[in-house]
């Protein structure tokens, strides 16, 4: 693969997170903001449309118009970072800080991983995606179990599966580069490794954030 190719990748996904983090930080200080998105019943609205956003990015993106797609990406960020607004009135900033930077760590390990190793990756996505479902089916069970024990081993596997889901990514992508046309493909990339770094994210602050309360 190009390396201009991957420079692309990551300045979308650094684009990405730069302005989901960016707006959740400006909402969690504005109290309007918060009372309309979290007072008003909104905070589900965008939850819904955020979801629909990131289907369609995930099943058409490779072939929308690449306008259209770095504009459907960014306001999927935009509307993560409204969402994400809760973090950073539930965990201290010092503690959101932190576990940043070591997601950053563990991001830029994996990704090396997946695109120096000479394994075929390609198979994993198989075994990744129904430990999700399963991630998936326990987190609904421990919604009415309400176990704080169940729930750190959701969290730990989570953890597990989306970092394999770097590598995976990374390597997936390099497959594609030759199907996919490479302003598509930049945003591809970008958005499947940005939503990867957003969970590896929420994981790890769910183990070792410092909450405000």
């Amino acid at each position: 693969m190009k390396n201009e190719i991957y420079s692309k990748i990551f300045m979308w996904m650094f684009i990405g997170l730069a302005l989901t983090f960016g707006v959740a930080y400006y909402t969690s200080t504005n109290v309007d903001a918060l009372s309309v998105i979290f007072g008003k019943g909104m905070y589900v609205v965008f939850a819904i449309v955020e979801v629909v956003l990131a289907i369609v990015l995930g099943v058409r993106v490779t072939k929308m118009n690449p306008t259209v797609a770095k504009f459907c990406y960014l306001l999927y960020a935009c509307l993560t970072g409204l969402t994400f607004s809760s973090i950073f009135v539930a965990y201290k900033l010092a503690s959101i800080v932190m576990v940043f930077g070591i997601t950053a760590v563990l991001f830029l390990i994996f990704a090396i991983i997946g695109k120096t190793t000479k394994m075929d990756l390609s198979k994993l996505g198989t075994y990744l995606f129904m430990m999700l479902m399963g991630v998936i089916i326990c987190s609904i069970i421990n919604i009415f179990l309400q176990s704080e024990g169940f729930n750190l081993g959701i969290t730990i596997v989570s953890l597990i599966i989306f970092l394999g889901y770097i590598a995976f990514d990374i390597q997936k992508i390099k497959r594609l580069e030759a199907v996919v046309p490479e302003e598509n493909l930049a945003i591809l990339g970008a958005f499947e490794l940005y939503l990867d770094f957003i969970n590896v994210f929420i994981d790890l602050l769910r183990l070792f954030g410092d909450s405000n309360n």
